[in-house]
């Protein structure tokens, strides 16, 4: 429990590190007796740390909401990146990976009747989940990046970045296994 609700909990989470934008974003959104919430922010650092939960069951493998989301990330980043001109026609999408880069995000799925992959409750399954959580992310997601520019500018360049040193990686590993 957080006074602030996820929003609270992702900025303690973010406590040590240096945010690109002061505000987590809020995604939330009530369809068919279904509560989506998400709250997200991007720091300087490198690591990605995303915690799913259902029902209030923290589900550490995922599943389909997880799933939804990350797919919505990508691809509503990708076309703000294309729509705003950081990511030119003869340049490859940015991957998932490099997106994820320094992303802290919390998703938190309420439902009636969840299904659960195995006795753990680790993973969720139920598959309307991921078009839910996919559909209110692009919104959501889309709608803030068009109101923060400034901020979304700067996650845009640091997931091109991180596809730039992703790229320049696997070059140094080719090199070397070449020789």
């Amino acid at each position: 429990f957080y006074e602030g609700g996820l929003a609270s909990f992702v900025t303690w989470l973010n406590t040590n590190r240096k945010p690109l934008h002061p505000k987590p974003i809020i995604i939330e959104t009530l369809k068919d007796d279904v509560d989506v919430q998400i709250a997200l922010q991007y720091d300087a650092g490198y690591q990605e740390n995303t915690l799913t939960f259902v029902n209030n069951i923290n589900t550490h493998e995922g599943g389909t909401h997880l799933s939804g989301f990350r797919a919505a990330l990508t691809r509503t980043l990708n076309a703000y990146a294309r729509n705003k001109g950081l990511l030119k026609e003869k340049d490859d999408n940015l991957a998932g990976e490099d997106i994820r880069e320094g992303i802290t995000a919390i998703i938190s799925v309420r439902l009636r009747d969840p299904q659960f992959e195995g006795q753990t409750k680790a993973k969720l399954g139920n598959t309307a989940m991921k078009t839910l959580v996919q559909k209110a992310t692009n919104e959501k997601l889309g709608d803030w990046l068009e109101e923060n520019p400034t901020e979304a500018n700067k996650i845009v360049r640091k997931g091109i970045a991180a596809s730039q040193a992703r790229a320049a990686a696997k070059k140094a590993r080719d090199v070397v296994r070449n020789k």
